[in-house]
């Protein structure tokens, strides 16, 4: 039989699926046995014209990480769509934005301000900001321009299937390509490696089905009961609005669920989700006391949407108000390019 056609690509992203995908350990070689790998940038040195030169689809799957932040992560994410069969956002930027997506909240024009002005390290006495094309006597320099939205895959081009996870566990990793390999994929647009249960349905900790806390802490602020749940003893934890997959592994080492394995089955919008778990636990409670207790969280956003803002219904709605391609002011070089 001929080998599978294999291709992994890195986006913006902090490069931990491609770790994880290197955290397969011996499994790497089984996948050897089945597989060729066509294109991988972060581990061997591919060109994006070796890409170019491929016939369409020959690629038989593609695990597609990192968010869409700039106009080559567009680029190419267009160019492995024409070349795959099989195309799988992998991993929580690519499926739902992850940490980049926060950078909506204020856009890529605070975010570049911010790092190349104020920060404690920055020597820049002429308040110089990264430029998408500079002109130089020996030719035009380019660098990638920051679009005014981080955004999924998804959002971009086509996709077959997602698979979840800040990074995705290696052993759920290994489960969806075990069903590439044995040709047993689900229906398109399923999530690979994982079931519909949530992070709660997989937590040993004890819940009492109330919360009963007179304000929210912060991890650092409490050392909890092992044995109780997270959330009735004031840590926002995120497990009942969050899809299984890891194996809650944060719970178990003492730390609350952080969402990065994204909405639980059935749930449009993740945040929105959690806070509706957290108010109905608060059962006889009044509006005001309910009010007063939400409002000892330190940054909701950064809490409810820490993962998946850039798949959020308020990311739709702001992308209805903008336009998402455009490049941001900061990187403008006397014209726009999307």
């Amino acid at each position: 039989m001929d080998k599978l056609k294999l291709a992994v690509y890195w986006a913006s992203s902090c490069g931990g699926c491609d770790i994880a995908i290197v955290e397969l350990g011996e499994h790497l070689l089984e996948l050897a046995q089945v597989a060729d790998i066509v294109f991988w940038p972060c581990a061997m040195d591919f060109k994006y014209a070796d890409v170019q030169a491929l016939p369409d689809k020959y690629i038989d799957v593609t695990l597609f990480n990192g968010a869409i932040r700039t106009d080559e992560d567009a680029h190419v994410a267009h160019l492995l769509r024409e070349k795959t069969k099989v195309l799988v956002a992998f991993g929580s930027c690519a499926m739902e934005g992850c940490i980049p997506g926060l950078g909506n909240i204020k856009g890529p024009d605070h975010a570049l301000q911010r790092a190349s002005l104020t920060t404690p390290t920055t020597d820049n006495p002429a308040g110089a900001l990264p430029r998408a094309r500079f002109a130089m006597p020996e030719g035009e320099l380019t660098l990638p321009a920051l679009a005014n939205q981080v955004r999924t895959l998804e959002q971009v081009v086509p996709i077959e299937y997602s698979i979840p996870g800040c990074p995705p566990n290696h052993d759920q990793i290994w489960k969806a390509m075990t069903a590439v390999i044995e040709n047993k994929l689900p229906e398109v647009g399923s999530l690979l490696g994982v079931d519909d249960r949530t992070v709660c349905d997989q937590c040993p900790r004890v819940r009492e089905g109330k919360i009963r806390v007179e304000r929210f802490l912060r991890p650092h602020e409490i050392i909890p009961d092992p044995e109780r749940c997270l959330l009735e003893q004031g840590l926002i934890c995120a497990g009942p609005a969050t899809h299984a997959g890891c194996g809650a592994l944060c719970v178990k080492a003492e730390m609350p669920c952080r969402g990065c394995y994204g909405p639980a089955a059935g749930a449009l919008d993740q945040g929105a989700a959690l806070l509706d778990a957290i108010v109905a636990g608060f059962e006889g409670e009044s509006d005001a006391d309910i009010r007063r207790v939400l409002a000892t969280i330190v940054d909701p956003v950064g809490t409810f949407y820490r993962f998946s803002l850039g798949a959020s219904l308020l990311h739709q709605l702001k992308m209805g108000a903008e336009a998402s391609g455009q490049i941001c002011a900061s990187q403008r070089n006397g014209e726009d390019a999307s």
